[in-house]
């Protein structure tokens, strides 16, 4: 059974820019975005991966991926998938012995800039890089599955 363990948080400055050791554009949208069961297409240069996610329980939720031919990626997101589709460059970024996704997001949802981190157990100690902000794991509005519900264009953005 596949779990994922992730927390999530906003960020403080652009310090990050600095240690970043590679990166990917993805397109993705969604095919189901019932929160007990999100249905997700991916496409990550040439890609493509179909996951299933499970309703997120604190920082942890069941995950399944599994890969799909590119073409077949394409055709989902070009003729399926809900609206908008998510449209992201995700730089991956080394600190504290774990390797930290910054997703800066385009498109409907431009100025959403939100740092990821996958755990092995949901009470791992992680020592927060100085960039890093707020943390937003528990907050729905970040849930990409919901930003094509609520792009982060539509926010008002005090908070």
């Amino acid at each position: 059974m596949g779990v994922e363990i992730e927390r999530k948080f906003l960020l403080r400055n652009d310090e990050w820019r600095a240690a970043v050791v590679s990166h990917s554009r993805l397109r993705q949208g969604f095919l189901s975005t019932d929160p007990h069961r999100t249905l997700r297409v991916r496409l990550a240069a040439d890609i493509g991966t179909l996951t299933v996610k499970g309703l997120t329980r604190g920082a942890a939720r069941l995950e399944y991926e599994y890969p799909i031919p590119a073409a077949d990626a394409e055709a989902m997101l070009d003729n399926l998938c809900l609206r908008p589709l998510i449209e992201k460059t995700r730089y991956l970024v080394p600190y504290g012995g774990l390797t930290w996704e910054i997703d800066v997001f385009c498109g409907d949802n431009e100025g959403l800039v939100v740092a990821e981190v996958e755990l092995q157990d949901e009470a791992q100690t992680i020592a927060l890089p100085p960039w890093v902000g707020a943390e937003v794991t528990g907050d729905p509005r970040y849930y990409n599955a919901n930003l094509i519900r609520r792009p982060f264009s539509t926010w008002a953005h005090s908070s």
